[in-house]
């Protein structure tokens, strides 16, 4: 079954502009599946065939002579130095949608693409269902400890896997086929629980030296680790809002997970029951509401312009984007019921931005929308418009 992504009519449209289209997103994630469904007339080569990749990398010219035009490159970061000969043949053939790269290491296969092919290439994203993308397929999560639970990677929903036998699989598929090539990390299992304690700090401020410190490793190797996960768009990091309104605020970014289900996992949360007092509750929808608004901005435009803010005195908001010289603040709380203290940090917010407009939004773990004189409050099943 072959769900419908909202990104396909901009892929489809600038296919149609850019000699090349570079496709990234977590393994898993559905872009083989759409990119085939999208191009039925390509080729498709995946360069995880080792037969493929030895082709393309001993005689480059040979493959794509071979592999002219109207090409999926599946995996192309596999092989870096086919991208300079690619730059060649599009530059001389001027085909629009020539190539389709694809590729679930976004750091190798950008890293390839801003050197080659700059100017030559559309960029997109695919991560995970969005909420609209299984609504319209009928198949979104009724509650949210099951939206939670579940996550929204494709065969979860296309092949009916259990989440308890999908992840554990997928973490373990990712160790062994992605960390080893992008890094030499000796222990795999010390790595293993690094991720694991990673998935403890969701929607905190990133402190390098205790992650390090609880992991057993350097708080360089934890940075680079951290980058690590996000090459592979496991997970990404929200920075601080820097307009300073004569407070002292945070610097340091804070972490989530791209799939929300992937990280309850990883903190070893076993049915929805779990979720209904777990102590991360909180956190993991925080992490499913902000990963949503950015599946959400990622359908419509590159640029991710998302922050949160915290100043000094722990006054906090959870998200803020910029939007026609106003400022779009939201907070987030997975309670179904609202309390009047939910509005606090917004308006304590509100009265620290001067002549800004503020837009004040809850996000919260009920059914009902609201307009009320703090906020508009949001149901978490409809964030449609708010950033």
């Amino acid at each position: 079954m072959f769900i419908s992504r909202h990104i396909e009519p901009r892929i489809r449209a600038l296919s149609a502009q850019f000699s090349v289209v570079s496709v990234t997103g977590p393994r898993q994630s559905g872009k083989t599946t759409l990119l085939r469904e999208m191009f039925p007339d390509y080729r498709y080569v995946s360069l995880e065939n080792p037969d493929l990749q030895d082709f393309a990398i001993q005689d480059p010219r040979r493959f794509l002579a071979t592999y002219d035009r109207f090409v999926i490159l599946d995996e192309a970061q596999r092989v870096p130095k086919l991208f300079n000969y690619l730059q060649g043949k599009v530059d001389e053939d001027k085909i629009a949608g020539q190539y389709i790269l694809s590729g679930s290491q976004n750091y190798l296969l950008m890293e390839q693409v801003s050197q080659s092919l700059a100017g030559r290439v559309a960029l997109f994203k695919l991560f995970p269902f969005s909420f609209n993308e299984l609504r319209q397929a009928g198949l979104m999560p009724q509650s949210l400890e099951s939206a939670i639970f579940t996550g929204f990677y494709p065969p979860l929903f296309d092949k009916k896997i259990s989440p308890l036998d999908f992840y554990p699989n997928y973490f373990e598929s990712y160790v062994q086929r992605d960390v080893r090539l992008l890094t030499n990390v000796q222990d795999l299992v010390q790595f293993r629980n690094f991720v694991r304690l990673c998935a403890g700090r969701i929607g905190q401020p990133l402190n390098y030296q205790t992650l390090a410190a609880d992991a057993g490793i350097s708080a360089v190797t934890a940075k680079a680790w951290v980058g690590l996960l996000e090459a592979g768009n496991l997970v990404f990091l929200l920075p601080p809002y820097f307009r300073n309104f004569s407070k002292r605020i945070s610097k340091t970014p804070k972490l989530y997970f791209t799939d929300v289900g992937f990280a309850a996992n990883l903190m070893g949360i076993e049915s929805e029951k779990n979720l209904t007092s777990h102590f991360a509750r909180g956190p993991l929808f925080e992490n499913l509401i902000i990963a949503e608004i950015m599946k959400q901005r990622m359908q419509v435009g590159w640029s991710v312009e998302l922050f949160f803010w915290l100043e000094s005195n722990r006054h906090e908001i959870d998200l803020i984007a910029e939007k026609n010289g106003g400022i779009i603040a939201a907070e987030i709380k997975s309670a179904a019921t609202i309390n009047s203290s939910f509005f606090d940090q917004l308006e304590f917010f509100k009265k620290q931005t001067g002549s800004i407009p503020v837009h004040p939004f809850l996000i919260y773990g009920g059914s009902e929308n609201q307009e009320r004189s703090a906020a508009s409050v949001r149901s978490w099943m409809q964030l449609d418009g708010i950033f």
